[in-house]
Formats: C-alpha cells, sequence, structure tokens
C-alpha cells in the first residue's frame, strides 16, 4: 500500500529558549517588535513534512514514497533515508539551491517561533505526481505553492484520493484558492489555529468544510482532536505523552496515523486514536525522527491506552 507524499524536506535547526515569549513580547510595543532570545541549546535535525510523514509510515509497515525537491546539501539526508529503506525515486535534486532550512525557537510553554528558508523547495513545481497504478493515497503538505497547486490538480485528475495539509503554508493562498483545494480534496487536516484561518479565508465553518469531503481532522494539542464528517463530529482525546520533550514534528506525526488508517481501512475513532498516540510518542523524544515503535509495540500501547485491539 503506497502513499505519495509532497511536501518539504528540510533541515531543522532547533533551539530552545529557556523562558517564555509572552514575558518577552509587550502586546503593547507589537509595531516596534525587536527581541533576542537567548538559546543555549541548539541542534539539527533531519525534517520536513514529507520526510516526517514518511518515516513514521515506514515505521508503521508501510511502502511511503516521497516527492520533493532538495538542494545540493541533500546526501546526508539521502543516506539516513537510504538506510531506512524510504524510497527517494520521486526525490529531485535541484543543483543550485540548498534544502529548505527551518529555524525552531521553541520556549517553556512548548510555543514555538519558526523562521524558514525554502531553498529547493520553492522548485517543487519541476515534479509532478505520477500517472499508473500503485499510488493508493496522496498528501500535499506544505511546499513550493505552485508545487502545492500543481499537485493537488495532478492527484485529481489521476482519481487518486488525497489529503490537503496546508500547514505552514496556509497564508499564501487566498479564499478562492482554499476553496479550490478543498473542492478536490478527500480530506483536509489542520491544527486549530490554521482551522480558524482556514474558515476565516473560505466564508465556509468547519462542518461546511466537513460537508465537502470525506472528513476534515483538527488537532487541538493537549486538547485532543476533533473529526468532522458528513455524518457527524467524533472527539479524540489526547494521549499523555511519557514526556513532554519537544512538539516539533508532532504534528507530521499525527498525519502519519491518518494516512496508515485510511490505508487500512479503519474506522475514524481508531484511526484518530492511532494519529493521536504516534504524535504523544514523538512528542516525547527530542527531534523529528528520532522516536521508534513498531505495529506491534503501536498496537500493545493502543490497547494499553484505550482498552481495545487495533489492527495496524
Amino acid at each position: 500500500m503506497s502513499a505519495l507524499l509532497c511536501g518539504s524536506m528540510a533541515y531543522d535547526n532547533i533551539m530552545v529558549f529557556r523562558g517564555r515569549f509572552k514575558e518577552h513580547i509587550l502586546a503593547d510595543q507589537i509595531h516596534i517588535l525587536n527581541v533576542a532570545f537567548l538559546v543555549p541549546e541548539m541542534r539539527q535535525e533531519l525534517g520536513g513534512c514529507a520526510g516526517n510523514i514518511a518515516y513514521n509510515l515506514k515505521m508503521l509497515g508501510g511502502e511511503p514514497l516521497i516527492m520533493a525537491t532538495v538542494g545540493r546539501d541533500f546526501d546526508r539526508y539521502a543516506a539516513r533515508l537510504e538506510s531506512l529503506g524510504i524510497d527517494q525515486r520521486h526525490i529531485r535534486r535541484v543543483p543550485d539551491s540548498l534544502t529548505a532550512q527551518a529555524y525552531i525557537t521553541t520556549d517553556l510553554d512548548d510555543n514555538q517561533i519558526t523562521a524558514f528558508h525554502p531553498g529547493a523547495m520553492d522548485h517543487a513545481h519541476l515534479n509532478a505526481v505520477p500517472g499508473g497504478g500503485g499510488i493508493e493515497v496522496g498528501m500535499v503538505s506544505p511546499d513550493g505553492r505552485q508545487g502545492m497547486i500543481d499537485h493537488a490538480r495532478q492527484f485529481a485528475d489521476a482519481g487518486i484520493p488525497f489529503f490537503f495539509d496546508p500547514g505552514q503554508g496556509l497564508p499564501m493562498f487566498d479564499g478562492d484558492d482554499l476553496r479550490h483545494f478543498i473542492g478536490q480534496a478527500s480530506w483536509v487536516t489542520v491544527n486549530d489555529y490554521e482551522s480558524r484561518l482556514l474558515t476565516e479565508r473560505t466564508g465556509w465553518s468547519e462542518l461546511e468544510i466537513a460537508g465537502r469531503v470525506k472528513a476534515l481532522i483538527v488537532t487541538r494539542g493537549g486538547q485532543g482532536s476533533t473529526v468532522y464528517t458528513a455524518g457527524g463530529t467524533i472527539e479524540i482525546p489526547c494521549v499523555k505523552p511519557a514526556a513532554l520533550a519537544d512538539p516539533t514534528g508532532c504534528g507530521d506525526a499525527y498525519r502519519a496515523g491518518l494516512v496508515h488508517g485510511v490505508l487500512r481501512g479503519l474506522q475514524w475513532e481508531e484511526t484518530g486514536r492511532l494519529a493521536s498516540l504516534i504524535g504523544a510518542l514523538k512528542i516525547a523524544e527530542r527531534g523529528t525522527q528520532n522516536h521508534r515503535y513498531t505495529p506491534e509495540s503501536l498496537a500493545a500501547r493502543y490497547r494499553q491506552e484505550f482498552g481495545r485491539e487495533i489492527r495496524l
């Protein structure tokens, strides 16, 4: 069962601020904002939405396909993908660019400030969704603007159901763009902030969006998540993590659970709980691709958390 994941591949430079942003950003001084945060800890991790989702799907026993554009500095990441057995046939190198770079600062409340250099990601439109069989589900996640538009259209033209996950790329699109994406997609997944922005720009409520797709999934951090469908609303509980080490990549881990649930034909309640569990396993580890599990260990933890079996 293959999923084609269109999105970013990036090097994440992760910094931890041992304070709280709210204590340094004054609401009445936003118009002259000039702040600096001392970050004694910094590390570089492999990341990007497509890479993170693929990493989790591979541990679930899937065969993810990544479609992305990367730069001349991609050798280290490519070696890691090869060691994991993740297919790279749809990853295109752009020689005159750097691989996308994220600079993420997290405070003690798990709030994040991110600066992002897209680099080769701006050339995402050079890739095209391949025709032919073998791809059962697609994902359009944050990428170059034209690439996201093209890939959504190509999935729709090929009759491949896909998730629209605008994420950090959502501000690039106006209401007409977003309504068009929703009209093409089978599922939409956003966090609570993105959901508010999505409803404002489209003029559609969450229930109205859900009526145009098979499901709208909204994650709400420690408050769990909600799956909106034409048949009703399903509240998914948050799984308590073993530790709150690093929220970076939790959304991508959650989305891998969504993709796997759809591929396996699970009910939304099962799919949402699986996704929530994977997100909790991720947040307990630093970095986006350092947590570990197997289908067997995940099924055992699912049974422990929810008191029921799951078919992975």
